[in-house]
């Protein structure tokens, strides 16, 4: 043989021994032996095609052996065998050893990563192979069968857990079944969060980040987790499994023969335990946790209980009241609570129950499997340590056992219904005076109809009196002619006034609304300014104390005599709902306080004269700011992020937090003002509304509001609720970030208002186009990214799929938070025009039957 075909010859050779070497099948399979492997781009595909299992390599470079779904589009990955361990020298391969271990060996054949060794001895039928449930399962004699199992893919989790997988500890195979959240989304190393059961008097699964407590599920006690009351679904049957021998959550599909795709994963970016199916195309998450404020563990400290339904969130248990009232006062609960009157730490100390609370955390409580309540009661009086007990075991309506906290009692929150009864010792003093309260409550509650017909009585008696007294006067008054003195003013559409000789507080007695609508002193609840006080502070309205002009009229700044300085809103006489918009936001506005809302200080009834006083705003409305060319640039990143956080936070305060529930519906960049600290605050609350008990949604005939703020079911159909205000902030977002109008930006080649350009560059993955190029600063491009996924997500076409500000609010402040991909905008009319505040505009244009009303 001649030298240059030996030279030829030899590469030959070389290419046909690394072939042999990586035995792979040439066709489809889902298994390995001991004499084939996967490497490159080789994968198995489960006998259904449901999973692939395979190396990936996430953007940066870096390579994984992983199992994602094969049926679906994308790269869905479920677990990952060497998540710590990434391949740096590629292309990698799987293979069966001689001693039944899997090994993923690099380009060098150096080990990257292996199984644990056998716990049986594997015959030469040995092989593992990928299941159409997802699980990689290593079988010593290649039958699958339960007892052939030398090693699966299903007891070491990563950040995802699959319908038939187990969530908990195996005691005796000494096996922790974790979700750990991957890096980020590009990588799936482990990640800071980390959802794992917790064994000790009652199990229970809790999320840390890091070594930190963020949320725990509540105890289990036999019948349930205690703080998942919505455990329940027609698609999946789920159970919790507490023995000597194993602790555990698992769930599955109801329908064996559904072909419906699961996951629960430990999502690292939301910083959330999340169950998502697959519907029409894409992941949707309809189960997730923390859910709300509620939620976060330890919320209102220890002996403080949680109460997303009522306004502060946290409450002392019975018997207990805040550690530090000061503290209390300013939202911070994490001194929690403590007992009014001290113990005796005796017989005479007694219990008081309370039955809708998620059970304290029991990680640290004592488990009696023999004892009845009675008898735990008796074991919890002899200890003084001893702060509450309760059955151990409810399963079937049956207590069985109980548990024993000798810890401060902490985690707990009150749910609607009925959960478990706890037990709580306090002093017998405090037992006396609860049991007394309650017997007085029952005694008086047979008579509360009759009280409230005698009540109804007399307030309709009084009532007809006061009606007829009003005609008399408004009668009486009609008929006599009026003095008016002329106003100094511009505006020929504002009403005169009438001099007033006292600058001090109106007697209530003199204040009417009109006709139609009277109020005194004691119905507003706010002090009454006589007109020559705001007279003499506005300089009788002059032009040069005049700051503004909206819908309700002109707007003055003012300086009362003690030097505080005001804004004065002056009802004007063309505002044809002007009247009703003035009541509606003393109304409402009254009842309100927060930080990031503007405070109302009093109002001004004078004949036909209505005005508004308010706390000034140093600088003026935010649209002054962001849509200003010179003024943008004083606007850095953090300025802007922490004007979108307070006016998230002023809008969670309305519609979750307040005493009433209040949807806004006119939220836009001109009602929001900015204080000397640049601290936004919403303002104008005319067209408000007031939603009580479970109401959520209302409709109108008459939409006011306006246009590019508007969402589409209330601009088309007068719909509202508070989504309707959620799209509105999420139209304000994305106009802070740009410093662009929704309604003057318009694209005309790509025929997009500024919704649909945003989300054209989000498609693309030129988020960060959007920033406003006048901004001055370096901004947090990962926060700019956050707030404009946030922004998008607030204004989808539908309703339900907006999320709550409480969700907004947490995915807006956590840097981890993982966020649900938005969808497409909703479409959002008028576009073209640019957004003006003068006067109300009847278009005369009808959309389904619903007249519109725009600003």
């Amino acid at each position: 043989m001649g030298r240059r075909a030996l030279s030829l010859l030899i590469p030959i050779l070389i290419i046909v021994a690394t072939t042999t070497f990586f035995v792979s099948p040439s066709v489809a399979t889902d298994a390995i032996d001991q004499t084939a492997s996967i490497t490159g781009n080789q994968t198995l595909v489960s006998a259904g095609g449901i999973f692939e299992l395979g190396f990936f390599s996430p953007p940066g470079g870096r390579t994984y052996l992983g199992i994602w779904y094969a049926s679906i589009p994308g790269q869905t990955v479920v677990w990952v065998a060497n998540r710590q361990d990434p391949l740096v020298s590629t292309p990698g391969v799987l293979r069966l050893s001689p001693d039944g271990r899997l090994l993923i060996l690099d380009r060098q054949n150096a080990t990257v990563w292996s199984s644990p060794a056998p716990t049986r001895n594997l015959t030469t039928l040995a092989s593992a192979k990928l299941r159409d449930d997802g699980n990689f399962l290593l079988s010593s004699d290649g039958s699958g069968s339960p007892e052939s199992v030398a090693w699966q893919s299903f007891d070491y989790p990563t950040d995802t857990l699959l319908p038939g997988m187990k969530l908990g500890v195996d005691l005796r195979r000494r096996l922790a079944r974790n979700l750990t959240s991957w890096t980020s989304p590009t990588d799936p190393s482990p990640g800071p969060y980390t959802f794992k059961i917790v064994l000790g008097g009652l199990p229970e699964f809790i999320l840390f980040k890091g070594p930190a407590k963020i949320y725990a599920s509540g105890p289990y006690n036999g019948a349930g987790l205690t703080g998942v009351p919505d455990l329940r679904s027609p698609d999946f049957h789920f159970k919790v499994v507490s023995s000597p021998d194993e602790t555990y959550y698992s769930y599955s599909i109801a329908d064996p023969d559904s072909t419906l795709l699961s996951r629960f994963v430990m999502d690292g970016a939301a910083g959330q335990v999340q169950r998502f199916v697959w519907t029409n195309g894409a992941w949707s998450s309809f189960w997730y946790y923390p859910t709300d404020p509620c939620d976060s563990y330890g919320k209102c400290g220890p002996f403080g209980y949680c109460d997303i339904g009522q306004s502060p969130l946290c409450s002392c248990l019975p018997g207990f009241q805040p550690r530090s009232p000061q503290q209390w006062s300013l939202r911070d609960n994490a001194g929690g609570c403590a007992r009014t009157t001290n113990l005796s730490c005796g017989p005479g100390d007694g219990f008081w129950p309370v039955n809708r609370m998620k059970l304290p955390e029991a990680t640290n409580a004592t488990m009696y499997a023999g004892l009845t309540l009675d008898q735990c009661r008796q074991a919890c009086l002899a200890n003084c340590s001893c702060r509450a007990y309760s059955a151990a075991n409810v399963s079937g309506g049956v207590s069985r056992g109980c548990v024993v906290w000798t810890v401060d009692l902490l985690d707990m929150r009150q749910y609607p219904s009925v959960v478990q009864d706890v037990y709580i010792r306090l002093a017998q003093s405090e037992v006396d005076a609860l049991n007394a309260a309650a017997a007085n409550s029952r005694r008086h509650h047979p008579n509360r109809s009759l009280v409230i017909a005698i009540v109804a009585a007399v307030s309709g008696v009084l009532l007809l009196g006061l009606v007829v007294a009003c005609c008399c006067f408004w009668r009486k008054k009609a008929g006599k002619k009026r003095q008016f003195e002329n106003t100094p003013s511009s505006q020929g559409d504002v009403l005169p006034f009438r001099a007033r000789k006292h600058p001090a507080l109106s007697s209530p007695q003199d204040q009417r609304l009109d006709g139609n609508r009277m109020s005194t002193e004691n119905d507003l609840d706010l002090p009454l300014f006589d007109l020559e006080v705001i007279m003499a502070a506005t300089d009788n309205f002059s032009e040069d104390s005049k700051i503004g002009q909206g819908g309700f009229g002109p707007v003055y700044m003012a300086k009362l005599e003690d030097g505080q300085e005001v804004a004065v809103k002056r009802l004007s006489r063309r505002s044809v709902q002007g009247v009703g918009e003035f009541t509606n936001e003393v109304k409402l506005i009254a009842k309100l306080q927060h930080r990031n809302l503007v405070r109302l200080l009093g109002c001004c009834i004078d004949d036909d004269e209505r005005m508004l006083v308010y706390e000034f705003m140093h600088n003026n409305s935010l649209d002054t700011f962001i849509f200003d060319e010179g003024k943008r640039k004083l606007l850095e990143w953090k300025i802007r992020f922490e004007i979108i956080m307070g006016i998230a936070r002023g809008l969670l305060y309305l519609h979750e937090d307040s005493r009433v529930r209040i949807i806004h519906r006119d939220l836009k960049a001109s009602n929001v003002l900015l204080d000397r600290n640049m601290i936004p605050k919403i303002s104008d609350f005319g067209i408000a509304r007031m939603f009580g008990g479970d109401q959520t949604t209302a409709y109108t005939i008459k939409v006011i509001g306006t246009y590019g703020y508007m969402s589409p079911e209330y601009a088309m159909d007068g719909v509202f609720s508070m989504k309707s205000d959620i799209y509105s902030f999420g139209v304000l977002v994305l106009e802070i970030i740009t410093g662009k109008r929704n309604r003057g930006f318009y694209d005309h080649e790509l025929d997009l208002n500024l919704l649909g350009y945003a989300w054209m560059c989000w498609k693309e993955g030129r988020g960060v186009d959007l920033l406003d190029e006048s901004m001055g600063g370096k901004p947090d491009y990962s926060a700019v990214l956050r707030c404009i996924q946030v922004a998008l997500l607030c204004v989808e076409v539908h309703p339900r799929n907006r999320p709550l500000m409480s969700s907004v609010v947490m995915m807006l402040s956590s840097e981890n938070a993982t966020l649900p991909e938005p969808n497409e905008p909703g479409v959002n009319i008028g576009k073209n025009s640019s957004d003006t505040d003068s006067s109300h505009t009847h278009t005369g244009t009808n959309f389904t039957g619903t007249a519109i009303d725009a600003r």
